[in-house]
């Protein structure tokens, strides 16, 4: 793509799975490219290999370090560290604060650190991971869905609201992607993600077709397009449906 050539690149949660991916796709379509992670060990490999800078931390409040390591001006950010938190009403109250605070507040920072920049300068691109779980909903996991459903809102807000002035918006929904997120699905991911999981390379792929045709949903399995319409045609019978997995989930020992 001709708009990533030379662009500053910045992506969190860039230790492994989709996060990774994203940055060698970006690296290898000749942006400059910031990886972060709370662990600058998980990311130093990778920022060797592609030639990009490691910019460590809380993804909260590391777009001031990953500007500097830009060179003052970052074009895209890919917001993609996240909490796989799974737990049902009962999750405690620190267990719901953290995947909030990761998977929607982490966001809303990046963006109010971004914003003044972007609209300045007419241009800016923010990239948010979220889930077909922010589209649909998944079994076992109160707090991520809920969380995931607050990414999707807060990406399709800024959309709406900045597209005019030149903000471009993408939001990621894949279901299973092999990664260690996927692993941590456990049981549920076992039967709701696991058969059609792919692989973090494939979601870089559909981000960049949906960047090419300017798309705010990004979605790696197509069909959660249709799954999508299905929940808005008739919210009784999707919720129906998802009901009767749950109760397979829980006859087979959940």
């Amino acid at each position: 793509m001709s708009t990533v050539q030379g662009a500053g690149v910045v992506v969190t949660g860039a230790g492994g799975g989709i996060g990774a991916a994203i940055a060698r796709r970006f690296a290898a379509e000749g942006a400059r490219v910031v990886v972060n992670d709370l662990d600058a060990d998980r990311i130093k490999a990778l920022a060797e290999e592609i030639g990009g800078t490691v910019v460590a931390g809380d993804a909260s409040g590391i777009v001031d370090a990953a500007r500097d390591a830009l060179g003052g001006r970052v074009d895209v950010y890919c917001a993609n560290a996240g909490l796989a938190s799974g737990g049902d009403a009962f999750a405690e109250e620190d267990v719901w604060a953290a995947a909030w605070d990761v998977n929607v507040m982490a966001h809303v920072r990046a963006a109010k650190a971004l914003l003044p920049d972007w609209l300045e300068r007419g241009s800016g691109r923010f990239v948010s991971t979220a889930s077909a779980a922010g589209l649909l909903t998944m079994i076992g996991a109160a707090p991520y869905s809920v969380t995931k459903h607050g990414a999707v809102a807060f990406a399709e807000w800024l959309s709406l609201t900045y597209r005019h002035r030149g903000v471009k918006v993408h939001t990621i929904c894949p279901q299973g992607v092999r990664t260690d997120m996927l692993t941590a699905a456990g049981s549920a991911g076992d039967l709701v993600l696991a058969p059609t999981a792919i692989e973090p390379e494939a979601v870089a792929d559909a981000l960049f077709d949906a960047m090419e045709q300017d798309r705010f949903l990004v979605l790696p399995h197509p069909e959660v397009a249709g799954y999508y319409r299905a929940r808005a045609k008739d919210p009784d019978h999707w919720i129906g449906n998802m009901n009767h997995l749950q109760q397979k989930w829980e006859e087979a020992g959940a």
